[in-house]
């Protein structure tokens, strides 16, 4: 069997180099407009959250339409300092389901869930709240944008996450095609003999107690379990890389057998060198999506 490319300590840094530079190259050529479509969108969302309320003093009253509407949801929670997650929002106040029927049922439930927003509003962007007045007209605007800022950083960076790990599993799945690969649906894996074919793959689906990216089906029977991870810096690169694709290759190859799979990561953005070695350590053999052919070379080397 062919044996997974091992790189050097040297190979490593000189790829890593090229992923930080093109990362670089990316982020100042991404266009404004993502956030200012996305501030203006909030704006709009928490000026009727405030005329709804009277500015925040008769939550009460607007309790059941607020809490039952997606996007006047989002913005309550993002009053408080700093904002509640979804889940982290019904944790907080036990309450599991935000629904019409199971609010409208429970009407304590719904005292908690503004109970817990006035607990963490920030009251720097929100005094005359806690001050029991009505706003300035400088102080609503100001909260008004201060608030919107807030949601449309957030959503843009979530946007920017997830179209970077789109754009590069179908990269990769293109990648695939272009050495005669065929994709084929989806399905959860539990035994070798449930996996494609050798010369197929599928996107993401369970591979024993894991999910993977792309599961790819070698010429010689393996499977090659692919993790696409984008890094937007050295620190975030420990989460991607090192606590979650390396952790599920020592997993696969515990579950399938250190010769029945070959962990993969394509790579891009940010990473520091010692957290590439510790993962290539851990089994994960690493790619990059600025340079797929010594991937794909590799695989084609699998039909010898």
């Amino acid at each position: 069997m062919k044996e997974p490319i091992i790189w050097t300590s040297d190979e490593l840094e000189a790829d890593r180099i090229k992923s930080s530079a093109e990362f670089i190259r990316e982020r100042l050529e991404e266009p404004l407009e993502d956030y200012l479509e996305a501030f203006d969108l909030y704006q709009g969302i928490v000026e009727e959250l405030l005329e709804l309320t009277v500015d925040l003093t008769e939550v009460d009253g607007a309790a059941l339409d607020i809490l039952t509407d997606a996007k006047m949801l989002e913005a309550f929670r993002y009053l408080g300092a700093p904002p509640i997650s979804l889940d982290d929002y019904k944790v907080l106040a036990d309450t599991p389901s935000l629904s019409r029927p199971n609010l409208t049922a429970d009407p304590e439930a719904v005292q908690r869930l503004i109970a817990v927003v006035r607990q963490v509003m920030d009251r720097r962007r929100f005094a005359w709240v806690s001050e029991h007045r009505m706003p300035t007209e400088a102080e609503k605007q100001s909260a008004i944008i201060a608030s919107s800022a807030l949601m449309a950083v957030s959503r843009t960076q979530t946007g920017r996450r997830n179209k970077g790990k789109d754009r590069q599993e179908a990269a990769v799945k293109e990648a695939l095609k272009a050495i005669g690969f065929i994709e084929v649906p989806t399905r959860h894996i539990q035994t070798i003999s449930q996996a494609p074919a050798p010369g197929e793959f599928c996107g993401e689906c369970k591979l024993g107690s894991r999910k993977g990216d792309i599961i790819v089906t070698l010429w010689d029977q393996r499977v090659m379990p692919i993790e696409c991870k984008v890094s937007n810096s050295s620190t975030n690169s420990v989460k991607r890389l090192n606590n979650d694709a390396a952790v599920k290759a020592v997993s696969w190859k515990r579950d399938f057998g250190l010769r029945q799979v070959v962990p993969t990561g394509v790579l891009s953005g940010v990473y520091k060198l010692h957290n590439l070695e510790d993962a290539q350590e851990r089994g994960l053999t690493i790619h990059w999506a600025h340079d797929m052919k010594p991937m794909t070379d590799w695989i084609l080397s699998t039909k010898g």
